[in-house]
Protein backbone atom coordinates (compact mmCIF):
# COMPACT_ATOMS: atom_id res chain seq x y z
CA UNK A 1 0.00 0.00 0.00
CA UNK A 2 2.59 2.51 -1.13
CA UNK A 3 3.17 5.15 -3.77
CA UNK A 4 5.73 3.80 -6.23
CA UNK A 5 6.49 7.11 -7.98
CA UNK A 6 5.29 10.72 -8.29
CA UNK A 7 5.83 12.17 -11.74
CA UNK A 8 5.04 15.04 -14.07
CA UNK A 9 4.80 13.94 -17.70
CA UNK A 10 3.75 15.44 -21.00
CA UNK A 11 0.68 14.39 -22.98
CA UNK A 12 2.89 12.13 -25.07
CA UNK A 13 4.32 10.30 -22.06
CA UNK A 14 7.67 12.11 -21.81
CA UNK A 15 8.89 12.13 -18.22
CA UNK A 16 9.79 15.66 -17.08
CA UNK A 17 10.14 15.04 -13.32
CA UNK A 18 9.83 11.69 -11.60
CA UNK A 19 10.59 10.74 -8.01
CA UNK A 20 10.60 7.02 -7.14
CA UNK A 21 9.97 5.90 -3.55
CA UNK A 22 10.78 2.18 -4.04
CA UNK A 23 13.67 0.45 -5.74
CA UNK A 24 12.79 0.61 -9.46
CA UNK A 25 14.96 0.59 -12.56
CA UNK A 26 14.93 3.52 -14.93
CA UNK A 27 13.72 1.36 -17.83
CA UNK A 28 10.72 0.14 -15.80
CA UNK A 29 9.57 3.60 -14.65
CA UNK A 30 10.02 5.05 -18.15
CA UNK A 31 7.97 2.19 -19.56
CA UNK A 32 5.17 2.75 -17.03
CA UNK A 33 5.08 6.47 -17.75
CA UNK A 34 5.17 6.01 -21.51
CA UNK A 35 2.23 3.60 -21.35
CA UNK A 36 0.01 5.96 -19.37
CA UNK A 37 -1.19 8.29 -22.22
CA UNK A 38 -2.41 5.26 -24.18
CA UNK A 39 -4.42 4.03 -21.18
CA UNK A 40 -6.11 7.36 -20.55
CA UNK A 41 -7.95 7.19 -23.87
CA UNK A 42 -9.53 3.80 -23.11
CA UNK A 43 -10.10 4.21 -19.39
CA UNK A 44 -13.55 5.06 -18.04
CA UNK A 45 -12.42 6.74 -14.83
CA UNK A 46 -11.31 10.34 -14.91
CA UNK A 47 -9.10 10.25 -11.79
CA UNK A 48 -7.33 6.88 -11.99
CA UNK A 49 -6.58 4.05 -14.40
CA UNK A 50 -5.72 0.48 -13.39
CA UNK A 51 -3.63 -2.14 -15.15
CA UNK A 52 -2.79 -5.68 -14.16
CA UNK A 53 0.13 -4.56 -11.96
CA UNK A 54 -0.21 -0.88 -11.05
CA UNK A 55 -2.71 1.94 -10.63
CA UNK A 56 -2.30 5.41 -12.13
CA UNK A 57 -3.83 8.26 -10.11
CA UNK A 58 -3.59 11.43 -12.21
CA UNK A 59 -4.70 15.03 -12.63
CA UNK A 60 -4.24 17.20 -15.74
CA UNK A 61 -2.37 20.49 -15.16
CA UNK A 62 -2.66 22.53 -18.37
CA UNK A 63 -0.71 20.61 -21.06
CA UNK A 64 0.84 18.14 -18.59
CA UNK A 65 -0.16 15.31 -16.26
CA UNK A 66 0.57 15.10 -12.53
CA UNK A 67 0.76 11.36 -11.96
CA UNK A 68 1.03 8.96 -9.00
CA UNK A 69 2.00 5.36 -9.76
CA UNK A 70 0.84 3.06 -6.94
CA UNK A 71 0.23 -0.63 -6.46
CA UNK A 72 -3.33 -1.90 -6.65
CA UNK A 73 -3.53 -2.52 -2.90
CA UNK A 74 -2.95 1.16 -2.10
CA UNK A 75 -5.71 3.22 -0.45
CA UNK A 76 -7.28 5.21 -3.30
CA UNK A 77 -8.68 7.89 -0.95
CA UNK A 78 -5.29 8.55 0.59
CA UNK A 79 -3.71 8.62 -2.86
CA UNK A 80 -6.25 11.22 -4.04
CA UNK A 81 -5.46 13.36 -1.00
CA UNK A 82 -1.74 13.06 -1.77
CA UNK A 83 -2.40 14.02 -5.41
CA UNK A 84 -4.44 17.04 -4.32
CA UNK A 85 -1.61 18.28 -2.08
CA UNK A 86 0.98 17.83 -4.84
CA UNK A 87 -1.23 19.73 -7.29
CA UNK A 88 -1.13 22.71 -4.92
CA UNK A 89 2.64 22.51 -4.54
CA UNK A 90 3.53 22.38 -8.25
CA UNK A 91 2.38 25.97 -9.05
CA UNK A 92 4.19 27.21 -5.94
CA UNK A 93 7.58 26.08 -7.25
CA UNK A 94 6.96 26.33 -11.01
CA UNK A 95 4.95 29.42 -12.02
CA UNK A 96 5.26 28.40 -15.68
CA UNK A 97 3.43 25.08 -16.13
CA UNK A 98 5.12 23.95 -19.34
CA UNK A 99 8.03 21.64 -20.14
CA UNK A 100 10.62 24.40 -19.90
CA UNK A 101 9.26 25.75 -16.60
CA UNK A 102 9.05 22.29 -15.03
CA UNK A 103 12.62 21.58 -16.15
CA UNK A 104 13.91 24.74 -14.46
CA UNK A 105 12.16 23.84 -11.18
CA UNK A 106 12.90 20.10 -11.26
CA UNK A 107 15.05 19.95 -8.13
CA UNK A 108 12.68 22.15 -6.08
CA UNK A 109 9.76 19.92 -7.07
CA UNK A 110 11.65 16.76 -6.12
CA UNK A 111 12.50 18.22 -2.70
CA UNK A 112 8.83 19.14 -2.22
CA UNK A 113 7.72 15.63 -3.23
CA UNK A 114 10.10 14.19 -0.62
CA UNK A 115 8.49 16.31 2.11
CA UNK A 116 5.01 15.07 1.16
CA UNK A 117 5.79 11.37 0.60
CA UNK A 118 8.19 9.36 2.75
CA UNK A 119 8.93 5.74 1.83
CA UNK A 120 5.77 5.70 -0.24
CA UNK A 121 3.44 6.97 2.49
CA UNK A 122 1.91 10.45 2.79
CA UNK A 123 3.17 12.71 5.57
CA UNK A 124 0.74 14.84 7.58
CA UNK A 125 1.90 18.25 6.28
CA UNK A 126 0.41 21.34 4.71
CA UNK A 127 1.57 23.49 1.81
CA UNK A 128 2.91 26.16 4.20
CA UNK A 129 4.85 23.56 6.19
CA UNK A 130 6.39 22.06 3.04
CA UNK A 131 7.55 25.51 1.91
CA UNK A 132 8.99 26.20 5.34
CA UNK A 133 10.83 22.87 5.44
CA UNK A 134 12.25 23.34 1.95
CA UNK A 135 13.37 26.90 2.61
CA UNK A 136 14.86 25.77 5.95
CA UNK A 137 13.71 28.96 7.66
CA UNK A 138 15.03 29.56 11.15
CA UNK A 139 13.50 32.06 13.53
CA UNK A 140 16.70 31.88 15.60
CA UNK A 141 18.77 32.91 12.58
CA UNK A 142 16.41 35.80 11.76
CA UNK A 143 16.45 36.95 15.39
CA UNK A 144 20.26 36.75 15.48
CA UNK A 145 20.55 38.81 12.30
CA UNK A 146 18.06 41.34 13.67
CA UNK A 147 20.05 41.66 16.91
CA UNK A 148 23.31 42.07 15.00
CA UNK A 149 21.78 44.75 12.75
CA UNK A 150 20.39 46.60 15.77
CA UNK A 151 23.85 46.58 17.37
CA UNK A 152 25.35 47.96 14.17
CA UNK A 153 22.70 50.69 14.05
CA UNK A 154 23.28 51.55 17.72
CA UNK A 155 27.02 51.80 17.10
CA UNK A 156 26.41 54.14 14.17
CA UNK A 157 24.11 56.29 16.32
CA UNK A 158 26.72 56.48 19.08
CA UNK A 159 29.35 57.41 16.51
CA UNK A 160 27.16 60.21 15.15
CA UNK A 161 26.42 61.45 18.65
CA UNK A 162 30.10 61.54 19.59
CA UNK A 163 30.96 63.33 16.35
CA UNK A 164 28.23 65.88 17.08
CA UNK A 165 29.58 66.42 20.60
CA UNK A 166 33.10 66.94 19.23
CA UNK A 167 31.81 69.45 16.69
CA UNK A 168 29.90 71.30 19.40
CA UNK A 169 32.96 71.45 21.64
CA UNK A 170 35.05 72.83 18.75
CA UNK A 171 32.41 75.49 18.05
CA UNK A 172 32.28 76.48 21.72
CA UNK A 173 36.08 76.61 21.86
CA UNK A 174 36.31 78.80 18.76
CA UNK A 175 33.53 81.01 20.07
CA UNK A 176 35.37 81.42 23.37
CA UNK A 177 38.63 82.35 21.66
CA UNK A 178 36.82 84.82 19.40
CA UNK A 179 34.99 86.29 22.38
CA UNK A 180 38.26 86.78 24.26
CA UNK A 181 39.79 88.56 21.28
CA UNK A 182 36.78 90.87 20.95
CA UNK A 183 36.89 91.59 24.67
CA UNK A 184 40.51 92.64 24.43
CA UNK A 185 39.62 94.99 21.60
CA UNK A 186 36.78 96.42 23.67
CA UNK A 187 39.13 96.96 26.59
CA UNK A 188 41.61 98.74 24.33
CA UNK A 189 38.95 101.03 22.88
CA UNK A 190 37.70 101.73 26.39
CA UNK A 191 41.11 102.79 27.52
CA UNK A 192 41.55 105.14 24.57
CA UNK A 193 38.11 106.73 24.98
CA UNK A 194 38.52 107.18 28.70
CA UNK A 195 42.01 108.64 28.25
CA UNK A 196 40.64 111.30 25.92
CA UNK A 197 37.87 112.08 28.38
CA UNK A 198 40.32 112.37 31.23
CA UNK A 199 42.60 114.58 29.16
CA UNK A 200 39.73 116.94 28.42
CA UNK A 201 38.99 117.22 32.12
CA UNK A 202 42.56 117.36 33.40
CA UNK A 203 45.78 117.62 31.50
CA UNK A 204 47.78 115.94 34.22
CA UNK A 205 49.51 112.63 33.55
CA UNK A 206 47.55 110.91 36.28
CA UNK A 207 44.38 111.34 34.21
CA UNK A 208 45.78 109.31 31.33
CA UNK A 209 47.02 106.68 33.75
CA UNK A 210 43.63 106.33 35.34
CA UNK A 211 42.07 105.88 31.92
CA UNK A 212 44.53 103.17 30.90
CA UNK A 213 42.32 100.46 32.37
CA UNK A 214 44.16 99.86 35.62
CA UNK A 215 42.75 102.82 37.55
CA UNK A 216 39.17 103.40 38.80
CA UNK A 217 37.60 104.57 35.54
CA UNK A 218 33.84 104.35 35.14
CA UNK A 219 34.07 104.01 31.36
CA UNK A 220 36.40 101.03 31.50
CA UNK A 221 34.40 99.09 34.08
CA UNK A 222 31.51 97.89 31.85
CA UNK A 223 33.86 96.72 29.10
CA UNK A 224 36.16 94.91 31.49
CA UNK A 225 33.29 93.09 33.19
CA UNK A 226 31.82 92.10 29.82
CA UNK A 227 35.15 90.85 28.55
CA UNK A 228 35.70 88.77 31.66
CA UNK A 229 32.20 87.23 31.53
CA UNK A 230 32.36 85.72 28.04
CA UNK A 231 35.56 83.66 28.43
CA UNK A 232 34.24 82.42 31.77
CA UNK A 233 31.09 81.09 30.13
CA UNK A 234 33.03 79.42 27.34
CA UNK A 235 35.46 77.89 29.80
CA UNK A 236 32.63 76.39 31.81
CA UNK A 237 31.30 74.38 28.85
CA UNK A 238 34.10 71.75 28.72
CA UNK A 239 33.79 71.13 32.45
CA UNK A 240 30.09 70.41 32.00
CA UNK A 241 30.89 67.93 29.26
CA UNK A 242 33.42 66.27 31.54
CA UNK A 243 30.78 65.83 34.24
CA UNK A 244 28.47 64.18 31.69
CA UNK A 245 31.17 61.70 30.69
CA UNK A 246 31.72 60.76 34.32
CA UNK A 247 28.00 60.23 34.80
CA UNK A 248 27.87 57.96 31.76
CA UNK A 249 30.77 55.95 33.09
CA UNK A 250 29.05 55.40 36.45
CA UNK A 251 25.84 54.40 34.66
CA UNK A 252 27.75 51.88 32.54
CA UNK A 253 29.30 50.37 35.68
CA UNK A 254 25.84 50.02 37.21
CA UNK A 255 24.52 48.31 34.06
CA UNK A 256 27.49 45.94 34.02
CA UNK A 257 26.80 44.97 37.64
CA UNK A 258 23.16 44.22 36.75
CA UNK A 259 24.29 42.09 33.80
CA UNK A 260 26.62 40.15 36.12
CA UNK A 261 23.61 39.34 38.31
CA UNK A 262 21.79 37.80 35.35
CA UNK A 263 19.49 40.69 34.44
CA UNK A 264 18.71 41.33 30.76
CA UNK A 265 19.60 44.94 29.96
CA UNK A 266 18.34 46.64 26.80
CA UNK A 267 20.53 49.66 26.12
CA UNK A 268 18.76 52.56 24.42
CA UNK A 269 20.70 55.14 22.47
CA UNK A 270 19.53 58.63 23.38
CA UNK A 271 18.83 60.81 20.34
CA UNK A 272 20.80 63.95 19.73
CA UNK A 273 19.02 67.18 20.65
CA UNK A 274 16.96 68.46 17.74
CA UNK A 275 16.87 65.07 16.04
CA UNK A 276 13.57 63.54 14.96
CA UNK A 277 12.03 60.39 16.41
CA UNK A 278 14.44 57.51 16.83
CA UNK A 279 12.14 55.13 14.96
CA UNK A 280 12.60 57.02 11.68
CA UNK A 281 16.09 57.61 10.25
CA UNK A 282 16.93 61.13 9.14
CA UNK A 283 15.70 61.86 5.61
CA UNK A 284 18.16 61.99 2.73
CA UNK A 285 15.77 62.69 -0.13
CA UNK A 286 14.72 66.27 -0.92
CA UNK A 287 11.10 65.46 -0.11
CA UNK A 288 9.83 62.78 2.29
CA UNK A 289 6.17 61.84 2.71
CA UNK A 290 5.25 59.71 5.72
CA UNK A 291 1.94 57.83 5.98
CA UNK A 292 1.53 56.80 9.61
CA UNK A 293 -1.41 55.13 11.33
CA UNK A 294 -1.74 54.48 15.05
CA UNK A 295 -4.17 51.79 16.15
CA UNK A 296 -5.89 51.55 19.54
CA UNK A 297 -7.70 48.28 20.25
CA UNK A 298 -9.23 46.82 23.39
CA UNK A 299 -10.38 43.20 23.14
CA UNK A 300 -12.46 41.35 25.70
CA UNK A 301 -10.99 38.19 27.20
CA UNK A 302 -14.25 36.28 26.63
CA UNK A 303 -14.52 37.43 23.02
CA UNK A 304 -15.75 40.57 21.41
CA UNK A 305 -14.44 44.04 20.73
CA UNK A 306 -14.58 46.87 23.27
CA UNK A 307 -12.71 49.60 21.36
CA UNK A 308 -11.27 49.97 17.87
CA UNK A 309 -9.83 53.29 16.75
CA UNK A 310 -7.35 54.12 13.98
CA UNK A 311 -5.85 57.59 13.57
CA UNK A 312 -3.70 58.41 10.56
CA UNK A 313 -1.52 61.31 9.46
CA UNK A 314 0.20 62.28 6.22
CA UNK A 315 3.38 64.26 6.93
CA UNK A 316 5.43 66.26 4.42
CA UNK A 317 9.09 67.00 5.05
CA UNK A 318 11.10 69.23 2.68
CA UNK A 319 14.83 69.79 3.12
CA UNK A 320 15.40 72.70 0.70
CA UNK A 321 13.32 75.85 0.26
CA UNK A 322 13.64 75.61 -3.53
CA UNK A 323 11.48 72.44 -3.50
CA UNK A 324 8.65 74.02 -1.48
CA UNK A 325 6.46 75.10 -4.43
CA UNK A 326 4.77 71.74 -5.06
CA UNK A 327 1.49 69.86 -4.90
CA UNK A 328 1.03 66.24 -3.81
CA UNK A 329 -1.10 63.82 -5.82
CA UNK A 330 -2.47 60.99 -3.66
CA UNK A 331 -4.72 57.97 -4.01
CA UNK A 332 -6.99 56.75 -1.23
CA UNK A 333 -8.17 53.20 -0.76
CA UNK A 334 -11.69 51.81 -0.96
CA UNK A 335 -12.34 51.90 2.79
CA UNK A 336 -15.55 53.91 3.09
CA UNK A 337 -15.38 54.05 6.88
CA UNK A 338 -12.45 56.50 6.88
CA UNK A 339 -13.05 60.23 7.25
CA UNK A 340 -10.30 62.52 5.87
CA UNK A 341 -9.60 66.06 7.12
CA UNK A 342 -7.15 68.45 5.49
CA UNK A 343 -5.00 71.13 7.11
CA UNK A 344 -6.68 74.60 7.23
CA UNK A 345 -4.11 75.95 4.74
CA UNK A 346 -4.81 73.17 2.20
CA UNK A 347 -7.14 73.80 -0.74
CA UNK A 348 -10.13 71.60 0.20
CA UNK A 349 -11.87 71.85 -3.19
CA UNK A 350 -8.75 70.73 -5.01
CA UNK A 351 -8.45 67.74 -2.70
CA UNK A 352 -12.10 66.70 -2.89
CA UNK A 353 -12.23 66.99 -6.70
CA UNK A 354 -8.81 65.77 -7.81
CA UNK A 355 -7.17 64.19 -4.72
CA UNK A 356 -4.41 66.82 -4.90
CA UNK A 357 -2.95 68.39 -1.75
CA UNK A 358 -1.85 71.98 -2.37
CA UNK A 359 -1.82 75.26 -0.50
CA UNK A 360 -4.69 77.72 -0.87
CA UNK A 361 -2.14 80.33 -1.99
CA UNK A 362 -0.08 78.65 -4.74
CA UNK A 363 2.55 81.40 -4.48
CA UNK A 364 3.46 80.31 -0.95
CA UNK A 365 5.88 77.40 -0.53
CA UNK A 366 5.52 74.60 1.98
CA UNK A 367 7.70 75.14 5.08
CA UNK A 368 11.04 73.36 5.21
CA UNK A 369 13.05 71.75 7.99
CA UNK A 370 12.96 68.45 9.79
CA UNK A 371 10.99 69.38 12.88
CA UNK A 372 10.34 67.30 15.97
CA UNK A 373 7.14 65.72 14.66
CA UNK A 374 8.58 64.43 11.39
CA UNK A 375 7.25 67.15 9.07
CA UNK A 376 4.20 69.24 8.28
CA UNK A 377 0.80 67.57 8.63
CA UNK A 378 -1.17 67.73 5.39
CA UNK A 379 -3.95 65.25 6.00
CA UNK A 380 -5.52 63.43 8.95
CA UNK A 381 -8.05 60.64 9.06
CA UNK A 382 -9.82 58.44 11.56
CA UNK A 383 -11.66 55.14 11.50
CA UNK A 384 -13.76 53.48 14.18
CA UNK A 385 -15.50 50.15 13.97
CA UNK A 386 -17.37 47.64 16.10
CA UNK A 387 -16.62 44.65 13.84
CA UNK A 388 -14.10 42.20 15.25
CA UNK A 389 -13.15 41.14 11.72
CA UNK A 390 -11.32 44.48 11.30
CA UNK A 391 -8.84 43.63 14.07
CA UNK A 392 -5.44 42.62 12.60
CA UNK A 393 -4.52 40.34 15.53
CA UNK A 394 -6.62 38.57 18.17
CA UNK A 395 -5.23 36.79 21.23
CA UNK A 396 -7.06 34.21 23.36
CA UNK A 397 -5.82 33.18 26.82
CA UNK A 398 -7.06 29.95 28.45
CA UNK A 399 -5.86 29.45 32.07
CA UNK A 400 -6.85 26.19 33.77
CA UNK A 401 -5.96 25.03 37.29
CA UNK A 402 -5.18 21.34 37.76
CA UNK A 403 -3.69 20.11 41.01
CA UNK A 404 -0.80 22.28 42.19
CA UNK A 405 -0.23 24.14 38.92
CA UNK A 406 -1.96 26.43 36.46
CA UNK A 407 -1.63 25.60 32.78
CA UNK A 408 -2.02 28.60 30.49
CA UNK A 409 -2.62 28.21 26.74
CA UNK A 410 -2.40 31.31 24.55
CA UNK A 411 -3.13 31.42 20.86
CA UNK A 412 -3.10 34.19 18.30
CA UNK A 413 -4.96 34.53 15.01
CA UNK A 414 -3.86 37.15 12.49
CA UNK A 415 -5.91 38.69 9.71
CA UNK A 416 -4.94 37.92 6.14
CA UNK A 417 -4.95 41.65 5.34
CA UNK A 418 -1.71 42.53 7.15
CA UNK A 419 1.76 41.02 7.50
CA UNK A 420 2.79 41.92 11.05
CA UNK A 421 6.40 42.48 12.10
CA UNK A 422 8.17 42.44 15.47
CA UNK A 423 5.11 41.10 17.27
CA UNK A 424 5.45 41.04 21.09
CA UNK A 425 2.66 39.66 23.31
CA UNK A 426 3.26 40.55 26.99
CA UNK A 427 1.40 38.41 29.53
CA UNK A 428 1.39 39.51 33.22
CA UNK A 429 2.42 36.80 35.66
CA UNK A 430 2.26 36.42 39.44
CA UNK A 431 5.44 37.03 41.42
CA UNK A 432 7.63 33.99 40.71
CA UNK A 433 10.97 32.88 42.09
CA UNK A 434 11.98 31.43 38.73
CA UNK A 435 10.88 31.58 35.11
CA UNK A 436 7.69 29.72 34.14
CA UNK A 437 7.93 26.33 32.48
CA UNK A 438 7.19 26.79 28.77
CA UNK A 439 6.03 23.54 27.21
CA UNK A 440 5.35 24.72 23.66
CA UNK A 441 5.82 27.97 21.77
CA UNK A 442 5.63 29.12 18.15
CA UNK A 443 8.38 31.73 18.11
CA UNK A 444 10.54 33.02 20.98
CA UNK A 445 9.85 33.87 24.61
CA UNK A 446 11.52 35.84 27.40
CA UNK A 447 10.74 36.20 31.09
CA UNK A 448 11.12 39.69 32.58
CA UNK A 449 11.59 39.09 36.30
CA UNK A 450 11.45 42.79 37.21
CA UNK A 451 8.09 43.44 35.55
CA UNK A 452 6.95 39.87 36.18
CA UNK A 453 5.79 39.43 32.57
CA UNK A 454 6.26 36.77 29.93
CA UNK A 455 7.03 38.23 26.49
CA UNK A 456 6.13 36.07 23.51
CA UNK A 457 7.76 37.42 20.34
CA UNK A 458 7.19 36.49 16.71
CA UNK A 459 9.52 38.13 14.23
CA UNK A 460 7.08 37.99 11.29
CA UNK A 461 3.47 36.88 10.88
CA UNK A 462 2.59 36.26 7.24
CA UNK A 463 0.74 33.66 5.18
CA UNK A 464 2.90 30.86 6.59
CA UNK A 465 1.95 31.41 10.25
CA UNK A 466 -1.38 33.22 10.51
CA UNK A 467 -2.03 31.35 13.76
CA UNK A 468 0.19 30.12 16.55
CA UNK A 469 0.09 29.02 20.16
CA UNK A 470 2.06 28.96 23.38
CA UNK A 471 1.64 26.91 26.55
CA UNK A 472 3.33 27.42 29.91
CA UNK A 473 2.85 26.36 33.52
CA UNK A 474 2.95 28.44 36.74
CA UNK A 475 1.89 27.77 40.33
CA UNK A 476 -1.90 27.87 40.99
CA UNK A 477 -3.24 31.45 40.79
CA UNK A 478 -6.45 33.23 39.86
CA UNK A 479 -7.15 33.56 36.13
CA UNK A 480 -7.45 37.37 36.34
CA UNK A 481 -3.71 37.62 37.06
CA UNK A 482 -2.89 37.03 33.38
CA UNK A 483 -4.77 40.15 32.22
CA UNK A 484 -4.51 42.69 30.70
CA UNK A 485 -2.38 41.26 27.90
CA UNK A 486 -0.47 43.95 25.99
CA UNK A 487 0.40 43.57 22.31
CA UNK A 488 2.64 45.60 20.04
CA UNK A 489 3.61 45.20 16.39
CA UNK A 490 4.27 47.14 13.21
CA UNK A 491 3.15 46.77 9.60
CA UNK A 492 3.99 48.41 6.29
CA UNK A 493 0.35 48.40 5.16
CA UNK A 494 -2.35 50.72 6.48
CA UNK A 495 -6.13 50.63 6.79
CA UNK A 496 -6.51 53.67 4.54
CA UNK A 497 -4.23 52.19 1.86
CA UNK A 498 -3.22 55.77 1.03
CA UNK A 499 -0.52 56.02 -1.66
CA UNK A 500 1.50 58.88 -3.09
CA UNK A 501 1.00 59.01 -6.86
CA UNK A 502 3.49 61.79 -7.53
CA UNK A 503 4.76 65.31 -6.88
CA UNK A 504 3.51 68.16 -9.08
CA UNK A 505 6.06 71.02 -9.36
CA UNK A 506 4.66 74.54 -9.68
CA UNK A 507 7.83 76.44 -10.65
CA UNK A 508 9.90 73.88 -12.54
CA UNK A 509 9.44 71.38 -15.34
CA UNK A 510 10.89 68.29 -13.65
CA UNK A 511 9.34 66.93 -10.44
CA UNK A 512 11.79 66.62 -7.51
CA UNK A 513 12.79 63.26 -6.12
CA UNK A 514 10.75 62.09 -3.17
CA UNK A 515 10.58 59.14 -0.77
CA UNK A 516 7.48 57.58 0.77
CA UNK A 517 7.31 55.88 4.17
CA UNK A 518 4.29 53.88 5.29
CA UNK A 519 3.82 52.29 8.69
CA UNK A 520 1.10 51.03 11.02
CA UNK A 521 2.04 51.04 14.71
CA UNK A 522 0.22 50.11 17.89
CA UNK A 523 -0.45 52.74 20.52
CA UNK A 524 -2.66 50.84 22.99
CA UNK A 525 -3.49 47.23 22.07
CA UNK A 526 -4.77 45.10 24.94
CA UNK A 527 -6.87 42.09 25.90
CA UNK A 528 -8.71 42.96 29.14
Amino acid sequence: MVVLAASIISKSGKALVSRQFVDMSRIRIEGLLAAFPKLVGIGKQHTYVETDNVRYVYQPIEALYLLLVTNKQSNILEDLETLRLLSKLVPEYSPSLDEEGIGRSAFELIFAFDEVISLGHKESVTVAQVKQYCEMESHEEKLHKLVMQSKINETKDVMKRKASEIDKSKIEKNRGEKGGFMSMQSMGSGRIDSSFNDLSISSSGSGFGSGSGFGPSTDVEPFSSKSKGRPAASAAAPSKGGMQLGKTKRANQFLESLKAEGEVIVEDVQPVAGQSRAAAPPPTDPITLTVEEKINVTLKRDGGLSNFDVQGTLLLQILNQVDGHIQVQIETGENSGILFKTHPNINKELFSNENILGLKDPNRPFPTGQGSDGGVGLLKWRMQSAEESMVPLTVNCWPSVSGNETSVSIEYEASTTFDLRNVVISVPLPALREAPSVRQVDGEWRYDSRASTLEWSILLIDSSNRSGSMEFVVPPVDASVFFPISIRFTAIKTFSDLKIIGIIPLRSDSPPKFAQRTQLITEIYQVV
